[in-house]
């Protein structure tokens, strides 16, 4: 016995077995023509693009490799100078103004109102 969920008493009913694979008459339909391939074309015509292959920009990882491997006694946060100094600086002080800013604020909170 095959059944099917009756819409209008919200309950399983029975019913026969075209009905109940194709629910609320629904029937599956072959599409007349495929549709069309959303990523079928090139983004580059074959002539645009030549023999080379374009990248988006220049390799900068053996730049970095020279600069990050190098052992001078600087730690790795701050091997790229001044950008990283500034970074991390102002990191601390966010952090240690964060840090008093929770002290102050509990011992507010725990001071009884008067």
């Amino acid at each position: 016995m095959y059944y099917k969920f009756s819409g209008f008493t919200q309950k399983l009913t029975g019913s026969s077995s075209s009905t109940a694979y194709s629910p609320q008459g629904l029937k599956p339909t072959v599409p007349v023509e495929s549709p069309a391939m959303v990523f079928a074309t090139p983004t580059k015509v074959v002539t645009e693009a030549g023999t080379t292959v374009e990248y988006l920009g220049a390799n900068k990882v053996p730049d970095l490799q020279r600069i990050f491997q190098t052992s001078d006694g600087v730690p790795i946060h701050l091997k790229r100078g001044v950008p990283d100094k500034l970074l991390y600086r102002t990191t601390m002080a966010l952090t240690i103004g964060g840090a008093l800013y929770c002290m102050v604020a509990l011992y507010m909170a725990a001071q009884p109102k008067k």
